[in-house]
């Protein structure tokens, strides 16, 4: 496993909370209705913050779930993209005077602000991680890593070395 990263720890930590608001969220509200009408009667709020229902549940658990297998390999790209994400669904939440997105997903205050909060960090564990390089190649004995050294003419005994076919 890599080294620990600010993008790995945001992928660990926000994609455990993810996924157990969004399972939480299922004993508040698991209703999978659709249009603004029947959105607004299915939703409830976890703790009295945050608003829910089915769509919204299962939105969190999936991003949660990708979060944790991103944290193994992927983990600067998910909080990139996924900072980047939460701060569409910010200003989208923002600007949606009825507070249902797609007719789907339920969106308050409390969510906004928990949306920005998540996409900043995620911006900026994504910044402050490197970028992934790829490894170089390893050596023959006694060489230095990275490309191949072409070989010598001869053996270390001094005696010229034989092509495939034999030649010398």
């Amino acid at each position: 496993m890599a080294t620990s990263s600010p993008a790995r720890l945001y992928c660990t930590l926000v994609g455990a909370a993810l996924v157990i608001v969004g399972v939480i969220g299922f004993f508040y509200s698991s209703g999978f209705g659709t249009g603004d009408a029947k959105v607004g009667r299915e939703t409830d709020e976890v703790f009295g913050l945050l608003a829910v229902n089915g769509w919204h549940n299962l939105v969190r658990i999936a991003l949660g779930i990708v979060a944790l297998i991103a944290a193994g390999s992927a983990a600067r790209s998910y909080a990139l993209g996924a900072g980047l994400l939460f701060l569409v669904l910010t200003l989208w939440g923002w600007l949606d005077s009825d507070g249902i997105i797609l007719g789907l997903i339920p969106l308050d205050s409390e969510d906004n602000v928990l949306n920005l909060v998540l996409g900043l960090t995620g911006v900026a564990a994504g910044a402050a991680t490197r970028k992934a390089t790829s490894k170089p190649r390893p050596g023959r004995e006694g060489e230095p890593a990275g490309e191949p050294q072409p070989r010598p003419e001869s053996d270390p005994a001094g005696k010229p070395r034989r092509g495939p076919l034999g030649d010398r």
